[in-house]
C-alpha cells in the first residue's frame, strides 16, 4: 500500500508547493508596480534587473526601474498614490524607492535619482496625508523635497543639451522653479525655500543653496502635456 501512497502524497505537496509560489510570486510582482506609463512620445526604456526594457503607454514603472527618454522624447508616468512625474527629452531618473500603502499613511515615501535632465513633478498623497518629507528628488548638488504640489527640476551638472531647446546653454548646475505651493532645495549647507515663480539653484552640494532672479533660460514652457486636476491630460499652458 505504501508504494502507492507515497506519490500520491508527494504530487500533493508539489501541487501545494506551486500554488503557494505562485501566490507569492504574484504578490512581489503586484507590490513592485509603483506607477504605469499614461503619456508617451517616441522613446521611454527602463533599465531592470541588468536588462533594458522599451516600455510604451500603460507599461508598469517599478521601484529600481531607471528610466531613459531619447531625443525628442517625453514620458509621463502616474504613481498609485496619484502623483505624476513627466520626463523631458535626454533625461535619466532611478526610482529609488516607493512605498504606498493606503491604509498606512506612515509608512509613505517615494525617492526619485535625477542623473540628468528634466523632470516635472505633480505630488500625490505621499508627503501630504503624512511627513511631508517622505517626497524626495535627489540630485548631484542638492535635494528637493516637497511643500507644495507641482514644480520643475532639472540637473545640469553634466549638461543638459536636448533637454529643452534653451538648456544647452545653462551654467552646469541643478534648477528648480515652483509652479503652485513651495518646494525646497537642501544641501549640505543649508536650504532654500522655493515659492510660485520662483527659481532655485545648486551648483556644489557643500554649498548652500540660492534663489535666482529670474528665469536663468529653462525653457520650461515647452512641453506637450500635463495632468490636470481630475487626472485628464491637456495642452500646457506657458507660466
Amino acid at each position: 500500500m505504501n508504494q502507492y501512497v507515497r506519490p500520491v502524497a508527494w504530487w500533493r505537496l508539489f501541487g501545494l508547493m506551486l500554488a503557494l509560489y505562485s501566490a507569492v510570486w504574484s504578490g512581489t510582482a503586484a507590490a513592485q508596480a509603483a506607477g504605469t506609463v499614461i503619456q508617451l512620445t517616441a522613446t521611454l526604456s527602463a533599465l531592470r534587473g541588468g536588462a533594458t526594457r522599451i516600455l510604451s503607454m500603460k507599461s508598469e514603472v517599478q521601484r529600481g526601474d531607471t528610466l531613459v527618454t531619447q531625443r525628442d522624447s517625453y514620458a509621463q508616468v502616474q504613481f498609485t498614490d496619484n502623483s505624476t512625474i513627466t520626463l523631458r527629452p535626454n533625461t535619466t531618473l532611478r526610482l529609488e524607492d516607493y512605498q504606498f500603502d493606503q491604509k498606512a499613511p506612515g509608512k509613505d515615501g517615494i525617492v526619485m535619482n535625477l542623473v540628468k535632465g528634466g523632470l516635472r513633478s505633480v505630488t500625490g498623497l505621499i508627503g501630504k496625508r503624512g511627513n511631508q518629507d517622505a517626497y524626495k528628488i535627489q540630485t548631484s548638488t542638492a535635494i528637493i523635497g516637497i511643500r507644495g504640489s507641482e514644480g520643475e527640476t532639472m540637473a545640469c551638472a553634466a549638461g543638459c543639451e536636448g533637454t529643452t531647446s534653451k538648456s544647452g546653454g545653462l551654467p552646469p548646475g541643478v534648477y528648480h522653479v515652483t509652479n503652485s505651493d513651495m518646494y525646497i532645495m537642501v544641501t549640505n549647507q543649508g536650504s532654500v525655500l522655493i515659492g510660485p515663480g520662483q527659481f532655485g539653484f545648486s551648483n556644489d552640494i557643500n554649498k548652500p543653496p540660492v534663489l535666482l532672479g529670474g528665469d536663468p533660460g529653462l525653457g520650461i514652457t515647452q512641453i506637450p502635456f500635463s495632468l490636470g486636476s481630475k487626472g485628464s491630460v491637456q495642452e500646457c499652458s506657458p507660466r
